[in-house]
């Protein structure tokens, strides 16, 4: 008979589905942190270099970009998530379906994918077997499917971490830019810019395991070409309308 994993766990330890999903969250704050620094300081450096000495103007233009995207990123991560949710549960009520028409092919099929891990044939099907007396709905999610049946993502959650990670992001650029510096205001920002980006790539690249200078200078060109089109733009329509 097979344990849950809260039964072999030990105090303090936490289960490797559970790190994957906290390093899933994580990861997805990181990078809705870096769509707000470079959505955000592309709009309000293109509104600054068309006209740098309206404040209010700049100030308005940024609160909208950061209510627009953060609304926007919310949204999209709710249905992205909800969809995944309807899915996985109709997944999981068909297998429920199938287990309780069908029991004798569905212990078939789980030996049968048992086999295809390595396993012995007499192995599989005593695995098999152990497995479906414990909990055949949770084996079979889980070696078939490969998700927990009893816990599915939360689409609010996944649109509450989305909308604070854009606007958290989002504020750095505006916050600098705001500052009373005058006509090195957009310096200023920019270079703050530029460290936020250096950061969200260092952290996105650490969870992933990936190479950090790559993923650093991806994230730093990518974001520095977004200010710079955005800078020329404003600055052709401020000289249009002057």
């Amino acid at each position: 008979m097979t344990r849950r994993s809260s039964d072999t766990q030990h105090p303090g330890e936490a289960h490797l589905q559970d790190i994957g999903q906290r390093l899933n969250w994580l990861r997805a704050g990181v990078l809705g942190a870096n769509d707000g620094i470079v959505s955000t300081a592309g709009v309000v450096i293109g509104v600054a270099a068309a006209t740098p000495n309206n404040v209010l103007a700049i100030a308005t233009a940024g609160i909208a970009a950061i209510v627009a995207g953060a609304f926007s990123m919310a949204g999209g991560e709710y249905v992205s998530v909800s969809t995944q949710r309807d899915t996985e549960q109709a997944l999981v009520a068909k297998e429920k379906w199938e287990l309780e028409s069908m029991p004798d092919e569905e212990l078939e099929e789980l030996a049968g994918l048992y086999r295809q891990r390595g396993l012995s044939d007499e192995l599989a099907h005593q695995v098999a077997v152990e497995l479906t007396a414990n909990d055949a709905l949770a084996a079979h999610a889980e070696v078939e499917l490969g998700i927990d049946h009893e816990e599915f993502t939360s689409p609010w959650a996944a649109a509450l971490s989305s909308f604070v990670a854009f606007t958290v992001g989002a504020l750095i650029p505006l916050v600098m830019i705001l500052l009373p510096l005058g006509e090195h205001r957009i310096w200023v920002a920019a270079v703050a810019v530029v460290l936020g980006l250096f950061l969200t790539g260092w952290i996105s690249a650490a969870l992933g395991g990936a190479p950090r200078g790559r993923a650093i200078l991806r994230n730093v060109i990518m974001g520095s070409a977004t200010m710079i089109a955005t800078y020329l733009i404003g600055l052709l329509f401020g000289v249009a309308v002057a």
